[in-house]
């Protein structure tokens, strides 16, 4: 089992992420249970970057219901289709949010929230079973570079066979 991971403190984002990536497979290959998985992985985020927030909201029923994170508390529902999760959800499309006060609709956890991105995380029959946020406090702090790498990450948790539809 992993007790840390190992980054470079002053390089570029990509390159962070690229040290990551199979430090996060092969913390999560296996571990059989999702919510551990979560947790963990939104702690390496969380550690790597200093992201204001980073954690997860799953699918139970008709509703976004808050899971593991890292940061300050957090909402505990969203309804598919509101805030920028439940838009990230039911359009099932990575969301960049440079500035959540001109998002319409934007859910308000927290009023230090300045940007946003949200990654829809897909099971094997293809259908969202979740998503991974992030929120910074700094406006524009994500880029199509965030999404690659994240979409990466949330692609590597998709393929565990202990995602919720498996």
């Amino acid at each position: 089992m992993a007790e840390s991971v190992a980054f470079s403190k002053t390089a570029d984002r990509a390159t962070v992420y690229a040290e990551l990536a199979p430090q996060i497979e092969a913390l999560i290959a296996d571990e059989t249970d999702l919510i551990a998985n979560l947790a963990n992985v939104a702690a390496v985020l969380k550690e790597a970057f200093g992201f204001f927030w980073v954690g997860f909201y799953l699918k139970k029923g008709d509703q976004l219901v808050l899971g593991p994170f890292q940061g300050p508390l957090a909402c505990t529902r969203i309804d598919f289709g509101s805030g920028v999760c439940g838009h990230a959800y039911s359009s099932r499309e990575t969301v960049i949010v440079p500035n959540v006060d001109e998002f319409p609709g934007h859910i308000a956890c927290s009023s230090a929230s300045r940007s946003e991105i949200v990654v829809p995380m897909f099971d094997a029959g293809g259908e969202v079973f979740g998503v991974l946020d992030v929120d910074s406090d700094k406006l524009s702090d994500f880029s199509e570079i965030d999404a690659d790498h994240l979409e990466r990450i949330v692609g590597l948790i998709s393929r565990l066979p202990s995602n919720p539809s498996e």
